[in-house]
């Protein structure tokens, strides 16, 4: 049987993945893809699982990025097909709330895995970085698109052509990290973030991804298009009811999902 390098784990309606390659920095190798796309897809067959978190094993390093060895014997075939960037897409269109929990070192292909989650919760240990213009490489795997689209063209360049690494702090500064908490409370606070999502409305949530990833690279006109046609559909929705009821009366909703 194979050596699992990724696992997931359920706690309180939370899916909890975490790479675990530590004599490896959590690289992601051609095997950690592979356990990658099972975990995702456990989680996303799991009706108990409202969000899911993802992490690396250890306090040290979230995910230092490609797994090297691998990575010298690519070709332009290998670019082409675009294995990791496709990885990557999965998870920015996971079905359902994705946090990463980034307990150290978010390297390349590790600081790419955040930028497709839809939060990023930094430890004052992490730190963020593109080394891969020092390999004659570029961030291949969404890195170059997804992070300027996040903290605008300047910062992206400034990080991709340096290489240089950043802090917690700097990093939530320029909206690379969106909350920034000490190592002991990294995940209390990814699955406390992540169970109040949960309690939400899930049509709501859902749509709601839907329509600011939607209209992120459309016109303002189409995206508010995007998001009134969002709203319409959750005004027939027995889940509406269900929230501005318990709001009157003072109680939590009970949503049901429809």
């Amino acid at each position: 049987m194979p050596t699992t390098f990724v696992t997931l784990r359920v706690q309180d309606g939370v899916g909890i993945i975490t790479v675990d390659r530590p004599e490896a920095r959590n690289a992601l190798s051609l095997e950690v893809q592979r356990d990658l796309r099972v975990a995702l897809q456990d989680a996303a067959d799991d009706d108990s699982i409202n969000c899911v978190i993802l992490t690396g094993a250890g306090d040290k390093v979230f995910v230092a990025g490609a797994d090297v060895n691998q990575l010298r014997t690519y070709t332009k075939h290998d670019g082409l097909t675009g294995r990791l960037q496709r990885l990557f897409d999965e998870i920015a269109h996971f079905d359902k709330p994705t946090i990463a929990a980034i307990n150290g070192y978010a390297l390349g292909g590790g600081c790419e895995l955040a930028l497709a989650c839809d939060l990023r919760i930094a430890s004052t240990r992490a730190r963020f970085g593109f080394p891969e213009t020092g390999l004659s490489v570029i961030p291949g795997a969404g890195g170059t698109q997804r992070l300027s689209r996040l903290v605008g063209q300047g910062h992206a360049l400034d990080l991709i052509l340096s290489g240089r690494f950043v802090t917690a702090d700097e990093a939530h500064a320029m909206g690379l990290a969106s909350r920034v908490v000490s190592p002991d409370a990294l995940l209390a606070e990814a699955v406390s973030v992540a169970t109040s999502i949960g309690a939400k409305g899930p049509l709501a949530t859902r749509l709601a991804r839907i329509a600011v990833k939607s209209g992120l690279d459309a016109d303002l006109a189409t995206g508010l298009t995007i998001e009134r046609l969002a709203q319409a559909l959750l005004h027939e929705t027995t889940d509406k009811q269900e929230g501005i009821a318990a709001m009157l009366e003072k109680r939590t909703p009970t949503f049901q999902g429809n």
